[in-house]
C-alpha cells in the first residue's frame, strides 16, 4: 500500500507487487487494500497518529478476515516512557492484543540507518559520532536484516501468534565501540562525542528536525541511558525464539555495513565546531528511529 503512485510505486510492480493506493489513516482505504489478503504487516513513522492508524488496521483486518497481523512496534516501546512515541507504541500493541487478531509484535533495536541521519551525517563525515547516549548499549539492526526476518514471518507465521520478538543485530556495543568498528571499516578515525540530551535536542530542533521526533529523543535517550535498549541477544535467548533466513546471509554490525556499503560515509564538506549548531539543507527526516 502507498499514499501515491510513483517511480518508486513502478518500481516495486516490476519486481511483481501488487500496489493499491490507501492511507492508514483513512479506514475505508485500508479495507479495500486488505481484500484477500491473508497476513498484514504494520508499520508506522515516528509521528504522531499510530494509535488512531492501528485501530483503523485492527478493524480493517478484522472486517476482510486476515489470518495474521505482524507489527512493527520498536523496543523502546514503554507504558512509563517520557517519550510519546514510546508510550503509543506499547499502546498500540495493547489495542492489538485486545482486538482479538492473531498478531505478532516485533521490538527492533535502533537501525543502523539512523548513524546516517541528515542530523547525524555532517558530524560523522567530520569523523564524529555524536550521541548523547553515555555508557548505554545496543545492538544495531540493519533494515535489510529486519527486512528478511518480516519476510520469514509474513510467509510462516503460525508458530509465532501471540509472540513479541527482539530484533537485533549480532553485536551488542557502547558507541565508544561503534566508533572503533567504524574507525577500522573507514580506515579514518572516527571519535564518539557524548553530549547532554538537552544539548542534543537543542541542535537537532535548530536544523529543522520536527517537533514530535525531538521531543521522541529527549525522552527515548533517557531511556537509553538507563539501559532500556540493551540486553537483547539475552532476550532471544531467554525467549527461545528463532527466525531463519534459510539462504545463509550473514546480519550486519557497524563496520560491515560501511565496508559493503555502496555509499560509505566520506569525509566531506568544511571543518565542524563540536557542539555547533550550523544549518544544512533540510532533506525528507527518516522517521523510522
Amino acid at each position: 500500500m502507498v499514499h501515491s503512485k510513483d517511480e518508486r510505486s513502478a518500481g516495486l510492480e516490476k519486481l511483481g507487487a501488487e500496489v493499491v493506493v490507501g492511507d492508514l489513516l483513512e479506514i475505508n482505504t485500508i479495507r479495500a487494500a486488505m481484500e484477500g489478503v491473508d497476513a498484514a504487516y504494520l508499520c508506522w513513522p515516528v509521528k504522531p497518529g499510530l494509535i488512531h492508524a492501528t485501530v483503523n488496521f485492527a478493524q480493517a483486518a478484522k472486517e476482510a478476515g486476515v489470518s495474521t497481523i505482524i507489527n512493527l512496534s520498536q523496543r523502546s516501546a514503554n507504558r512509563d516512557s517520557t517519550s510519546d512515541s514510546c508510550r503509543d507504541s506499547f499502546i498500540a500493541e495493547e489495542v492489538l492484543n485486545w482486538s482479538g487478531l492473531p498478531v505478532i509484535h516485533l521490538r527492533p533495536t535502533y537501525f543502523l540507518e539512523w548513524l546516517l541521519y541528515p542530523w547525524q551525517l555532517p558530524y560523522l563525515q567530520q569523523g564524529v559520532l555524536r550521541m548523547p547516549v553515555g555508557k548505554g548499549r545496543h545492538s544495531p539492526i540493519a533494515a535489510d536484516d529486519q527486512g528478511r526476518a518480516i519476510a520469514v514471518l509474513l510467509k510462516n507465521p503460525a508458530d509465532h501468534i501471540g509472540k513479541t520478538i527482539p530484533l537485533s543485530g549480532p553485536v551488542e556495543m557502547n558507541h565508544e565501540q561503534m566508533a572503533a568498528e567504524l574507525s577500522e571499516a573507514l580506515g579514518r578515525k572516527i571519535v564518539f562525542q557524548d553530549l547532554p540530551i538537552d544539548e542534543y535536542c537543542t541542535s537537532i530542533e535548530a536544523v529543522g528536525v520536527p517537533p514530535y521526533v525531538v521531543q521522541h529523543l529527549r525522552g527515548a535517550m533517557a531511556d537509553y541511558q538507563g539501559g532500556h535498549m540493551s540486553g537483547g541477544q539475552q532476550r532471544r535467548k531467554a525467549d527461545r525464539t528463532q527466525v531463519h533466513d534459510r539462504r545463509g546471509i550473514r546480519s550486519r554490525t557497524c563496520g560491515r555495513s560501511q565496508r559493503e556499503s555502496r555509499q560509505p560515509v566520506a569525509p566531506c564538506g568544511p571543518k565542524l565546531t563540536l557542539g555547533e549548531n550550523r544549518p544544512f539543507r533540510r532533506t525528507a527526516w527518516p522517521e523510522h528511529i
